[in-house]
Formats: C-alpha cells, sequence, structure tokens
C-alpha cells in the first residue's frame, strides 16, 4: 500500500459523520487518471494513529527465503505466471483497483448487495477511512521488514503495469490483502446474512495478489492477520462506533441487487 497510489477516487463524497475527521460535504469531482505517475491522492483520516497498533510485532519476520515456507511461496510465484490472460487473471487485476471501485464492486456483486459511494455514502466513506487505517498499520511492518515483492529481479507477467515505487515498497504485509479482509469484516458486520460472500470476496482479493504477481501467500496471510486486529481495535473508536451505526441503517435499506455483475 503506497500513497503514490489513487486513493478510492470512487469513494470521496459527503459524509459529515465524525467530530475527528471532518468529511466534505459534496462528492468531489473524478480524479485524474488512477495511472498517471504524477498523480498525488488526497488524504483523509483514518480511525486510528501510528500507536493504537504493533503491527510489527503482530505479525513477526516474514519466512527465511530458503526455508521450506519461503521455497513455496517461491514456487507459488512461479505457478500463478501461466494465469497470464486468463479471466482469474482479469480478475486479479480489477481486484488492484482499490481507488476507482472495481475492488469494490466485487464484493458488492459477490453479496448481492448495492453498495457503492452513490447508493451507501456512509458505508463506502467507513471503507475509505478504513484503507487510510491500514496504510498507517502496515506501513511501520513493510519499513521493518522490508521484503522485496516476488516480480522485484525478473521481467515476468505481473496483471498490472510495472513502475518504479514497486521497487521500494515492501512486499510483507500486503496492504491489499489488508484492506481487503478490512473490507470484508467491516461489510459482515453491517450485514450479517451475507457473511459467507462477502468473506469469499475478501479472500479472493488477498489470492489475487498472489495471482497478480504482486505478493507472495505469507505476505497476504500477514495482511488478513494484520487486518483482523486493526479492525477489532477500530471497534474501540467512538467515531468508527457511530458510523456503524449510520452504515448499518443504510445497508438495511438497500433492496435492489447491484447491476453490471457478471453473470
Amino acid at each position: 500500500m503506497i500513497r503514490m497510489h489513487p486513493a478510492l477516487a470512487a469513494l470521496a463524497f459527503a459524509a459529515g459523520i465524525s467530530a475527528c475527521a471532518a468529511a466534505p460535504t459534496t462528492a468531489p469531482a473524478p480524479l485524474a487518471d488512477a495511472n498517471s505517475p504524477t498523480f498525488v491522492p488526497p488524504e483523509i483520516d483514518g480511525y486510528l494513529t501510528a500507536n493504537d497498533l504493533d503491527g510489527v510485532s503482530l505479525i513477526g519476520p516474514p519466512p527465511a527465503p530458503d526455508s521450506p515456507r519461503g521455497r513455496a511461496d517461491a514456487q507459488r510465484f512461479e505457478e500463478t505466471r501461466s494465469l497470464e490472460g486468463t479471466a482469474r487473471w482479469a480478475k486479479a487485476a480489477a481486484d488492484a483497483d482499490l481507488w476507482g471501485g472495481k475492488a469494490l464492486k466485487g464484493y458488492a456483486c459477490a453479496s448481492g448487495l448495492d453498495i457503492s459511494p452513490q447508493t451507501t455514502p456512509v458505508t463506502a466513506h467507513i471503507l475509505e477511512r478504513a484503507e487510510q487505517d491500514v496504510r498507517t498499520v502496515s506501513t511501520p511492518a513493510k519499513d521493518h521488514y522490508a521484503r522485496l515483492r516476488p516480480l522485484i529481479g525478473n521481467d515476468k507477467p505481473i496483471c498490472v503495469p510495472r513502475a518504479p515505487w514497486m521497487e521500494i515498497n515492501a512486499s510483507y504485509p500486503s496492504g491489499h490483502s489488508m484492506t481487503g479482509w478490512a473490507w470484508a469484516l467491516i461489510l459482515v458486520e453491517l450485514a450479517p446474512d451475507k457473511a459467507g460472500p462477502l468473506l469469499e470476496a475478501g479472500k479472493e482479493m488477498g489470492e489475487s495478489r498472489v495471482i497478480c504477481g504482486m505478493h507472495y501467500p505469507s505476505d497476504v496471510e500477514a495482511g488478513r492477520d494484520l487486518a483482523a486486529a486493526m479492525v477489532a481495535r477500530m471497534r474501540a473508536n467512538p467515531a468508527f462506533r457511530a458510523d456503524m451505526e449510520k452504515a448499518r441503517r443504510e445497508v438495511a435499506r438497500l433492496k435492489a441487487p447491484p447491476s453490471g455483475c457478471a453473470l
């Protein structure tokens, strides 16, 4: 997870739901091309601070390259390169789009809940703030362990365009996987009857990071573990609890299923 990426452009909207972090009252115009190297995302406050959770201690170090788990990680990277051009490869590319709306659409389609900035603005704003918390919590661990991504040192295919930031933004833990699992856990609290498909969507996002070639399986596992701890910590935050109460009412009002989902 890095700050050079677009920050959930489709999820910036009116919220005004927290005394701790003011939100805009109207949705801003769409942001510039998310793939532009000059793009700088707007800042938004999460619910947590860097002192709220010690991610370094919680997940511990990644496996050593010559350990059985480390070798299995490397083997999985090699195996998944054969998926280039498949439907699963395309899904991995869509799951990489946290900020343009494709990843969130996956949760909506999986659950049959029309979750979007337009239909559920409070819910979408919670997810946007949670993505910021992922950055806050995961960055110290990334910097501390400084594990290189599997794509570094080779020219093998990955599901997104290669970029210089990939050489300096560490692989462990996976920020996208952490965001995906945090979103799943939050959405399950809002729609517990959809727990199965929502958790499956969260799991699939993590697997997409391996298929994409951006992370090792152990990066994904560490991201999920850290996401679970992060969401548990968020529940102690008064602003988060207040926002969740509003979001429950919002999600409960959903009637029509999402449009544009593949059969």
